[in-house]
């Protein structure tokens, strides 16, 4: 289990832990005996007691997080990289480091070289490091931050949606069962301004090809020419186009945030039909199934209100999203994205390819629950051929 990459990894960690620099770790793959123990995620913080590491253990239905001392938390680490969990990334405000490790004891190590960032003291209520540094300059480009590097008026919380989706998507990417040996493939369907197809761009680096689909022809030429003028063009592409008319014939990561109503469901299709790995959603005006709801007659005084008509739409939608991914056979997780402080939009689907589609039972619940709620048609489902009429 000594190889030099994994040997060389652990190395850079006790180094990162020690001498103040370490931003997180994550390790992914997991493959030992606690079949519902997914990731880890380490993290410096500063305790009453002096500083210590939070261990975040992420299991399928909850988080146990635990605190260590460096020593302790160095010592709790090594033997898990390569025997419990097969791939491990290294954050610091300089380098991203990846570990792949393969059952057979063998490792391979990525270094990525990225722009310092000022160091700040680890606490719980201290400014995060970020992983898109503040001071990039396409997202200046964008409008998001000042010369200063600090966010411009009104941009704030679209600067935390970006880093929130940055360690998101570093999360997923560490737990999916990526191509190692090519450039991953990656495509943002409605990237809009492109905020986010930025953040997956600079984040994967030069370890993926990502593709922006936007149907607004001036925000395809803006974020082209941001790409061209910041040292993004040989990997960061946008093109004019719907989610529906756009063919998706091989992909790695799709990702559809923000799409409105149906086109969530069109977008996910086209990820499935691809075989995509890693699916991540960000639904939005959930309409297609509010006039279809006939729910029980306990719940009829409850839904004269509107409000509560929209909610339930919304609810029935992404519930049937969810299971319809895991009928085609993706773990499936969904989770607030960003509190709603900062937006309305704050629900994620996020699917990981585990296993082939199909599941005749899961079918027969999915018919239940559309028969509960007098669903007869869903986009989603249609897209997949899957009945929804017992």
């Amino acid at each position: 289990m000594a190889t030099d990459a994994r040997v060389r990894f652990l190395e850079q960690l006790c180094r990162a832990v020690h001498d103040g620099t370490l931003v997180k770790l994550t390790l992914g793959k997991h493959r030992g005996a606690d079949a519902t123990l997914q990731n880890l995620f380490v993290r410096p913080v500063t305790l009453k007691s002096g500083p210590h590491l939070a261990f975040v253990w992420r299991h399928a239905t909850r988080d146990v997080t635990k605190n260590h001392i460096a020593a302790d938390a160095l010592a709790r680490i090594e033997p898990l990289v390569g025997t419990d969990f097969l791939d491990a990334h290294l954050f610091t405000p300089t380098a991203t480091l990846q570990l792949e490790c393969q059952p057979d004891g063998s490792a391979k190590l990525r270094t990525k070289q990225v722009a310092a960032a000022p160091a700040a003291p680890a606490s719980h209520d201290r400014a995060k490091a970020h992983l898109i540094p503040a001071d990039s300059p396409w997202l200046r480009a964008l409008g998001v931050t000042n010369d200063r590097g600090q966010p411009r008026e009104g941009m704030a919380d679209k600067f935390r949606q970006i880093q929130k989706f940055a360690e998101l998507l570093s999360h997923l990417v560490a737990e999916a069962s990526l191509p190692s040996d090519r450039p991953l493939t990656v495509v943002d369907m409605g990237s809009g301004k492109g905020y986010l197809t930025f953040a997956v761009a600079a984040l994967l680096g030069e370890r993926a090809h990502v593709q922006g689909i936007e149907a607004r022809p001036e925000l395809v030429e803006l974020c082209n020419r941001v790409a061209r003028d910041h040292g993004f063009a040989d990997r960061l592409a946008f093109s004019a186009g719907t989610i529906a008319d756009t063919p998706v014939k091989s992909v790695d990561v799709l990702i559809a945030l923000h799409a409105c109503d149906t086109a969530t469901d069109d977008a996910l299709a086209k990820g499935i039909a691809a075989q995509a790995a890693l699916l991540v959603v960000s639904p939005c005006c959930q309409k297609e199934l509010r006039p279809q709801l006939r729910a029980p007659a306990v719940l009829a005084d409850a839904l004269r209100h509107g409000i509560f008509q929209e909610r339930q739409a919304e609810f029935v939608t992404d519930a049937l999203r969810a299971e319809l991914l895991e009928w085609a056979g993706y773990r499936t997780r969904v989770f607030e994205f960003i509190s709603t402080e900062h937006t309305a939009k704050n629900l994620m689907i996020a699917a990981i390819k585990a296993g082939p589609a199909g599941d005749l039972a899961r079918a027969e619940r999915l018919r239940q629950l559309a028969t509960f709620y007098g669903i007869r048609h869903q986009q989603l489902a249609a897209h997949l051929g899957v009945s929804l009429i017992e």
